[in-house]
């Protein structure tokens, strides 16, 4: 049984694209073979005209940084949880860089800031400060593509993850997975998804005045929030 079906889109360079849908349409599988996580069975992916297929996987993922909603976060520094032992980031890098997406107050309140000793799997942490903790952690990477899946899905750090998402997003090529679509207006395109096809394409203000899909689950959003 196929997953994505007739599944056909581009995504400028430096732009956002953003991906919604009904649980199950398919964002995430797209996320997967975008990273090669799986092999598609037929059609192509390419990246600056070149298939995938032909760029090494170590390569195509030094490239792309992936958050997910989820983030793992290990026993040791925060410091280490973010340059994942990279010498070549220093401390004050990190810093500067954690000032640039308007988190550095944020690390700056923990006890010790860089220093500061993260639980196993971040438990010390709240879902909204990991996923704050993973932009910086991309930031400091500079990856030419950036996928954030469900990443922004934090109520009590909403602000503070928009912010940094325009950050980190900006001149780069971003593709967002979100259920809430508030976090998806500012996107240039936005693919509504079900069961692994596109089924609308366009802006946020497009889709609105299309009053299709997107439309009345974008209107649902906003009438349950109020």
């Amino acid at each position: 049984e196929w997953i994505l079906k007739n599944l056909n889109f581009d995504i400028e360079s430096g732009k956002m694209l953003a991906l919604t849908g009904r649980t199950g349409a398919g964002k995430t599988s797209i996320v997967n073979v975008l990273n090669r996580f799986y092999e598609i069975n037929s059609g192509s992916i390419t990246v600056g005209k070149k298939d995938i297929n032909e760029i090494s996987i170590a390569n195509l993922r030094e490239n792309i940084a992936l958050v997910q909603q989820e983030v793992f976060l290990f026993s040791d520094t925060l410091y280490n949880n973010i340059t994942l032992f990279e010498n070549s980031i220093s401390k004050e890098d990190v810093m500067i860089a954690a000032k640039e997406i308007g988190i550095d107050a944020f690390i700056s309140s923990l006890p010790h800031g860089l220093d500061y000793i993260v639980a196993e799997r971040g438990v010390s942490l709240s879902a909204g400060q990991r996923q704050l903790i993973a932009f910086l952690r991309v930031y400091v990477r500079n990856p030419k593509i950036l996928i954030l899946d469900e990443a922004t899905a934090s109520i009590e750090t909403e602000n503070l993850l928009q912010s940094a998402l325009m950050k980190i997003s900006n001149n780069r090529t971003t593709i967002v997975i979100a259920h809430r679509l508030s976090t998806v207006v500012n996107s240039d395109k936005i693919l509504y998804l079900e069961n692994g096809s596109v089924l609308e394409s366009g802006s946020h203000q497009e889709l609105l005045d299309a009053k299709g899909l997107y439309a009345k689950a974008f209107n649902s959003q906003v009438e349950k929030k109020f």
